[in-house]
């Protein structure tokens, strides 16, 4: 029993309509899910992916009008989004320069090139060349971006926390990561990035740890990340919900979304982790040809569609 990678991560937007639009049209992500937080209904959960919303694609939006997050320890600062080759990380520092795309200048991060960037609302953000490592994904071929240079994926993701040791025993002794080595951090050689792998490991199945006990706290907020989710086979989903349970580790419980299943559950530091299932998957309830192009809802929350619908403000 081992999780695969990464499966989504979970981010928070106070401006959803520029988001939209960032994602799609700048990054040419297919929006393959148009739905609400289903813990909180007044808010929109978009899902930006592959062209079918491959497990291990999506990078997920809460619409919440909060301040700006506090940046800081704690938290998850950075998400990496993958590319193929040198080439598409050259075509993307165009790409940025035309569309004014704050960035920085491609260079080598844990031994791959890496370029640093932020979306309109502060989002920390990197394109990573994986050398086409990783399952293939599916091109959208509605995407402003060209096929070879689209994003595949999820990369690495970066996380930040005062003490080490804590966080190294839940990842390795409950949820079976498996240390790989560290390397220094790019902001400060005096800190050290420790780099932990699952499934067949590489830059799709990858958390770097930041050992930073001189930050403070964050607070997430508009531009920070709520959450990032690991992927574990559906037929292995029971079978983490007990290890969780018999390890004592506090968590949800099993957690239905629909289009997959859950488990949360925060590392000692304070990150939320969630378990996610690969299954079933977006076209469960749409036609993969029209994916995200209309409000979905779970069928709990169908019987309060005009309500929902009628709270929520336009994106197009």
């Amino acid at each position: 029993m081992q999780l695969l990678g990464i499966h989504h991560l979970t981010a928070i937007s106070a401006q959803i309509r520029e988001n939209s639009r960032f994602y799609r049209q700048t990054l040419g992500m297919r929006l393959v899910k148009r739905s609400v937080n289903q813990d909180d209904v007044s808010a929109y959960h978009l899902f930006y992916a592959d062209a079918k919303g491959s497990p291990g694609t999506d990078l997920t939006f809460f619409d919440w009008p909060i301040p700006r997050e506090r940046r800081g320890s704690r938290s998850i600062t950075r998400t990496s989004l993958r590319v193929n080759g040198h080439a598409a990380l050259e075509w993307w520092t165009a790409r940025f320069d035309e569309q004014d795309v704050r960035h920085w200048p491609i260079g080598e991060r844990d031994g791959r090139a890496t370029m640093n960037f932020e979306d309109p609302e502060g989002q920390r953000l990197a394109l990573v060349d994986d050398a086409g490592a990783g399952d293939p994904p599916v091109p959208w071929d509605r995407s402003p971006v060209p096929a070879e240079y689209q994003i595949r994926g999820l990369g690495p993701i970066v996380i930040s926390v005062p003490t080490l040791e804590p966080t190294d025993a839940l990842l390795r002794d409950v949820l079976k990561f498996r240390p790989a080595h560290d390397y220094p951090h790019p902001d400060n050689p005096n800190t050290r990035v420790h780099v932990f792998e699952t499934g067949s490991g590489g830059p799709h199945a990858e958390l770097h740890v930041a050992v930073q006990p001189d930050l403070p706290a964050g607070q997430q907020g508009a531009g920070g990340v709520h959450h990032v989710a690991f992927r574990t086979p559906d037929a292995d989903y029971e079978a983490w919900a007990r290890r969780l349970h018999e390890m004592r580790v506090p968590n949800s419980g099993p957690v239905d979304r629909y289009w997959f299943r859950s488990l949360y559950l925060r590392e000692p530091n304070g990150v939320l982790f969630e378990i996610a299932t690969d299954g079933p998957g977006f076209a469960v309830d749409e036609d993969p040809a029209t994916l995200g192009e209309k409000i979905v809802l779970p069928p709990f929350l169908e019987p309060h569609r005009d309500a929902i619908v009628a709270n929520l403000k336009p994106i197009e």
